[in-house]
Protein backbone atom coordinates (compact mmCIF):
# COMPACT_ATOMS: atom_id res chain seq x y z
CA UNK A 1 0.00 0.00 0.00
CA UNK A 2 1.50 3.21 -1.45
CA UNK A 3 1.31 6.24 1.86
CA UNK A 4 2.52 9.65 1.53
CA UNK A 5 2.52 11.34 4.81
CA UNK A 6 3.37 14.85 4.96
CA UNK A 7 4.30 16.62 8.59
CA UNK A 8 6.03 19.89 9.37
CA UNK A 9 3.04 22.46 9.25
CA UNK A 10 1.69 24.89 11.56
CA UNK A 11 1.00 28.03 12.72
CA UNK A 12 3.42 30.83 11.82
CA UNK A 13 4.28 34.96 11.51
CA UNK A 14 5.05 36.86 8.66
CA UNK A 15 8.40 36.04 7.58
CA UNK A 16 8.91 32.73 9.50
CA UNK A 17 9.76 29.94 7.91
CA UNK A 18 8.95 26.41 8.30
CA UNK A 19 10.23 22.84 6.52
CA UNK A 20 7.61 20.40 5.34
CA UNK A 21 8.36 16.73 4.93
CA UNK A 22 6.44 13.79 3.15
CA UNK A 23 7.42 10.20 4.21
CA UNK A 24 6.57 8.14 0.88
CA UNK A 25 6.52 4.11 1.74
CA UNK A 26 4.92 1.19 -0.32
CA UNK A 27 6.86 2.36 -4.29
CA UNK A 28 9.97 2.34 -5.08
CA UNK A 29 11.20 5.91 -3.91
CA UNK A 30 13.78 6.69 -6.39
CA UNK A 31 11.98 6.06 -9.74
CA UNK A 32 9.05 8.37 -9.11
CA UNK A 33 9.47 12.62 -9.37
CA UNK A 34 7.69 14.28 -6.39
CA UNK A 35 5.53 17.32 -5.97
CA UNK A 36 4.13 20.30 -3.74
CA UNK A 37 0.43 21.21 -4.13
CA UNK A 38 -1.23 23.46 -2.06
CA UNK A 39 -4.79 24.46 -1.58
CA UNK A 40 -5.93 27.26 0.60
CA UNK A 41 -10.20 27.56 1.60
CA UNK A 42 -12.35 28.22 -1.63
CA UNK A 43 -9.60 28.00 -4.49
CA UNK A 44 -8.21 25.68 -6.53
CA UNK A 45 -5.12 23.22 -6.00
CA UNK A 46 -2.12 25.43 -7.02
CA UNK A 47 1.29 23.82 -7.74
CA UNK A 48 3.82 24.93 -5.22
CA UNK A 49 6.85 22.62 -6.66
CA UNK A 50 8.39 19.77 -8.17
CA UNK A 51 11.64 17.28 -8.27
CA UNK A 52 12.96 14.95 -10.61
CA UNK A 53 13.57 11.36 -9.28
CA UNK A 54 16.97 11.78 -8.80
CA UNK A 55 16.99 15.41 -7.39
CA UNK A 56 18.91 17.01 -10.04
CA UNK A 57 16.15 19.00 -11.16
CA UNK A 58 13.52 21.17 -9.19
CA UNK A 59 11.39 23.60 -10.77
CA UNK A 60 8.93 26.43 -8.28
CA UNK A 61 5.85 27.94 -8.78
CA UNK A 62 6.56 32.00 -9.82
CA UNK A 63 5.03 33.07 -6.62
CA UNK A 64 7.30 31.14 -4.28
CA UNK A 65 10.41 30.91 -6.34
CA UNK A 66 13.35 32.06 -4.52
CA UNK A 67 11.59 31.72 -0.69
CA UNK A 68 10.32 27.80 -1.27
CA UNK A 69 12.88 25.12 -2.28
CA UNK A 70 12.23 21.47 -3.14
CA UNK A 71 14.66 18.85 -2.00
CA UNK A 72 14.52 14.97 -1.69
CA UNK A 73 16.99 12.48 0.13
CA UNK A 74 16.32 8.94 -1.42
CA UNK A 75 17.33 6.82 1.53
CA UNK A 76 15.19 8.30 3.50
CA UNK A 77 12.27 8.05 0.91
CA UNK A 78 11.38 11.39 2.51
CA UNK A 79 10.88 14.74 0.03
CA UNK A 80 10.73 18.24 1.89
CA UNK A 81 10.03 21.52 0.94
CA UNK A 82 11.77 24.45 3.01
CA UNK A 83 9.49 27.29 3.35
CA UNK A 84 11.15 30.91 4.16
CA UNK A 85 9.74 34.24 4.29
CA UNK A 86 6.41 33.04 4.99
CA UNK A 87 3.26 35.30 3.94
CA UNK A 88 -0.49 35.54 4.80
CA UNK A 89 -1.04 34.64 1.39
CA UNK A 90 0.97 30.95 1.59
CA UNK A 91 -1.86 29.85 3.97
CA UNK A 92 -3.11 26.69 2.60
CA UNK A 93 -3.40 22.94 2.62
CA UNK A 94 -0.07 21.59 1.65
CA UNK A 95 -0.03 18.01 -0.25
CA UNK A 96 2.86 16.17 -1.70
CA UNK A 97 2.22 13.99 -4.76
CA UNK A 98 4.26 11.40 -6.62
CA UNK A 99 4.53 10.15 -10.22
CA UNK A 100 6.65 7.35 -11.82
CA UNK A 101 8.86 8.64 -14.33
CA UNK A 102 12.26 10.78 -14.79
CA UNK A 103 10.54 14.14 -15.49
CA UNK A 104 9.33 16.99 -13.32
CA UNK A 105 5.60 17.69 -13.35
CA UNK A 106 3.67 20.60 -12.42
CA UNK A 107 0.19 19.60 -13.30
CA UNK A 108 -2.12 17.80 -10.18
CA UNK A 109 -3.86 15.21 -13.02
CA UNK A 110 -0.16 14.14 -13.81
CA UNK A 111 0.13 12.82 -10.17
CA UNK A 112 -0.16 9.21 -9.12
CA UNK A 113 -0.53 9.12 -5.45
CA UNK A 114 -1.20 11.83 -2.86
CA UNK A 115 -0.61 12.47 1.10
CA UNK A 116 -3.36 13.96 2.92
CA UNK A 117 -2.47 17.31 3.36
CA UNK A 118 -0.57 19.78 6.42
CA UNK A 119 -2.23 22.70 7.19
CA UNK A 120 0.26 25.98 6.95
CA UNK A 121 -1.52 29.30 8.79
CA UNK A 122 0.88 32.17 8.72
CA UNK A 123 -0.77 35.17 10.38
CA UNK A 124 -0.30 38.77 9.57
Amino acid sequence: QVQLVESGGGLVQNGDSLRLSCAVSGLTFSNYGMGWFRQAPGQERQFVAAVTWAGTVTWEASAVRGRFTISRDNNKNTVYLQMNNLKPEDTAVYSCAARRGSGYYTAAYEYEYWGQGTQVTVSS
